[in-house]
């Protein structure tokens, strides 16, 4: 869950100040066993119970990754709690530096010139390897562009099934909760700009691999060896990898290795040279399974496959298990591996003042969780959901992501995919838990999406860009 932070009153781009240790004293109060870690020389983030409280890429862009939540009936219902108390928590201790969440997935003005991407980045290692190594115009995402990420769980032997439906259905998602029509103060002419981020960011990255990682590919994955094929082959360029495999991506040591080679070549050598990010010393980094684990986040489709082994896999079975069709399925399966769809097309969407004027407090109380819960509903109706996604035709729906990011529920065709989607979502929810869809529900009835909604408050405004965006956060100010 992102949240974007503005000051209350000018409704500017606000980067946290003493927020985390105001954050955990909130939670600490209630009896919580939360504690504040550093990021770079200040605070970062705060541990606790429920989860991880921190950032994004900016001091301006709050992130929480929640702990797991035992699913089955009332698995959504116990998902609420824990947002609607950490959405609680969050707004208290923003109040306390006069700041607030605004109900959007972008900033609707906020620079992105390089000062403001110096002052506001979070300080993580692996951002200097995506500027400085790999060319990415990393700012291009520094104005707190926010998505809603449902997190679903999944068997080993389905998870290949489940992201090429969470894959072709995007374009359903996108729209439903497109809200971002808005960049640096200006009319965009998309409803969900938010997702403009990956083309710009790679578009002139020093390896064409890169680009090509954010593009859908032409087919679906036969299985999860496909998948990493795809995404460790040879148009790639594998990313820095630590000196030590079970170190966390964000904050490990590094090491470039020479010639930029895709992960595979790299994992069927003896060795390779390379040089450390930190020291610029020059090494020599062995082939170790764990960069395999380690690399799973090295691609920016709208989903990702993410996992975690029990046990170490050597890396002459993974290799060999690479090969065959099922292969990395049945090995994972016997290492013991959890894993997750992570969705990333849904846009950050929470009740407003706005909202509830217009759909009511109960349809408005959920929005945050509409994108899990149709998510949960695709994965419980998996059959179903790969029907669909077979007889819209998955050309087709690569082609209709962009329909999405432009007119959301004003296309026809996006609409009526997103009504199937629904349809075949609902179906896998328990009855008692249906209700989650409501807003899903209400913007395909109404066809009005939170980009729409915002757009109509900008209009009406007066003034210059300061003005409008005072006014517009006045009615978008996240409400429990």
């Amino acid at each position: 869950m992102e949240m974007v932070v503005v000051r209350r009153g000018s409704g500017r781009s606000h980067p946290v100040r003493h927020y985390f240790e105001t954050l955990a004293a909130i939670k600490q109060a209630r009896g919580e066993d939360a504690s504040v870690y550093a990021l770079g020389d200040r605070a970062g983030g705060v541990a606790g119970p429920d989860g991880d409280s921190g950032l994004d890429n900016g001091l301006n862009l709050l992130e929480t990754a929640f702990s797991p939540v035992r699913g089955g009936e009332g698995g959504l219902d116990r998902l609420a709690e824990k947002v609607a108390r950490e959405l609680g928590d969050v707004r208290r201790a923003l109040a306390d530096e006069d700041a607030m969440l605004l109900n959007a997935s972008e900033h609707p003005d906020c620079t992105l010139d390089p000062d403001w991407y110096a002052a506001v980045r979070a300080d993580r290692p692996i951002y200097r390897e995506l500027v400085g190594h790999r060319g990415w115009l990393h700012r291009a995402g520094i104005d707190a562009k926010a998505q809603n990420g449902p997190c679903t769980a999944v068997e080993i032997g389905q998870a290949a099934r489940a992201l090429n439906a969470v894959l072709a259905l995007a374009p359903a998602c996108i729209a439903l909760f497109a809200n971002s029509p808005l960049q640096a103060g200006r009319i965009t002419g998309l409803k969900e700009n938010r997702l403009t981020l990956w083309d710009r960011m790679f578009r002139y990255a020093r390896f064409a691999g890169d680009h090509m990682l954010q593009q859908l590919p032409e087919r679906p994955f036969d299985d999860l060896g496909d998948y990493f094929r795809w995404m460790f082959g040879a148009a790639t360029a594998t990313r820095a990898l630590p000196l030590v495999p079970s170190q966390g991506y964000k904050s490990a040591a590094s090491v470039y290795l020479a010639g930029d080679p895709p992960l595979r070549r790299f994992l069927e050598s003896t060795h390779w040279p390379g040089r450390r990010s930190d020291t610029g010393e020059t090494i020599v980094l062995r082939p170790h399974s764990g960069y395999f684990e380690y690399s799973q986040f090295a691609h920016f489709l709208d989903a990702r496959w993410r996992y975690r082994l029990a046990t170490p896999v050597p890396l002459d079975e993974l290799l060999a298990a690479w090969k065959r069709p099922g292969g990395i399925e049945e090995l994972h399966g016997r290492h013991g591996a959890d894993g997750y769809i992570e969705g990333r097309a849904c846009g950050a969407v929470f009740a407003d003042e706005q909202l509830v004027g217009e759909a009511g407090a109960q349809v408005a109380s959920t929005a945050a969780l509409a994108p899990s819960a149709v998510q949960w509903g695709l994965m419980r109706n998996l059959d179903q959901a790969e029907r669909l996604w077979r007889e819209w035709g998955w050309l087709r729906l690569r082609r209709m992501r962009a329909d999405a990011i432009r007119h959301a529920m004003d296309d026809d065709e996006v609409h009526a995919l997103a009504r199937d989607v629904l349809d075949v979502a609902r179906a896998g929810l328990p009855e008692g838990e249906r209700r989650w869809l409501g807003y899903a529900d209400y913007v395909l009835r109404t066809r009005r999406t939170g980009a729409d909604r915002m757009l109509e408050l900008w209009n009406a405004g007066t003034g210059g860009a300061a003005e409008r965006l005072a006014r517009l956060c006045a009615h978008r100010e996240v409400v429990g």
